[in-house]
């Protein structure tokens, strides 16, 4: 069972009574599991909403509902409010939620997809942009694929060479390039004529 704290139960009761709806209750789901970006999404929620398969977990004053399958992901998770002067702040915590980084054993495409999703995505989500592992080639060289803000960005050399190559020979040794096989030319606005 997923462990809410006493005040957070308090702070629920609260906010579904101002709901003024019968039988509503709330509805945890866990967005890219098992990833580095993996993040959980509270909302408020009626039994059978979503049309899929859900577990209900049932507390003193309300109940919460957990798309089935992903309950796993759950495990040893904790939802907690504590309040302040400013009002008070909800946390969610799963453990489990980004799974694990890959052992030694895990073969070398299964590590870099890794660190793409744990280090460098991130940063250039806030760009708007991301990259994906295209292949690794029998030398070693990565070949890589950008999207969103980074197909036809002016800038995408330095990233390459700078931040991804650089990060992925730092972790991984054997990596001998990194290879943009994206067609920068393409797209809505490229950079690239």
């Amino acid at each position: 069972m997923i462990e809410i704290t006493k005040t957070a139960q308090e702070y629920f009761t609260r906010l579904i009574a101002q709901q003024e709806m019968d039988d509503i209750g709330l509805h945890l789901t866990v967005l890219k599991p098992g990833t580095p970006l993996a993040s959980c999404d509270l909302q408020f929620h009626v039994p059978g909403q979503s049309g899929e398969k859900e577990l209900e977990f049932n507390y003193d004053q309300f109940n919460l509902y957990v798309p089935a399958g992903s309950e796993h992901w759950l495990e040893a998770a904790r939802i907690d409010f504590e309040t302040s002067d400013a009002g008070g702040q909800l946390t969610i915590k799963a453990p489990g939620i980004k799974g694990s980084k890959p052992d030694d054993s895990s073969d070398l495409a299964e590590k870099i997809n890794w660190v793409l999703e744990a280090e460098i995505n991130p940063g250039l989500a806030s760009h708007g942009g991301m990259v994906k592992l295209e292949l690794i080639t029998p030398k070693n060289e990565v070949v890589l694929r950008f999207g969103g803000g980074c197909h036809g960005c002016g800038m995408v050399n330095v990233t390459l060479q700078d931040g991804i190559e650089k990060t992925l020979k730092e972790y991984f040794p054997e990596v001998t390039a990194v290879i943009d096989a994206t067609d920068h030319t393409s797209g809505d606005n490229p950079y690239y004529k």
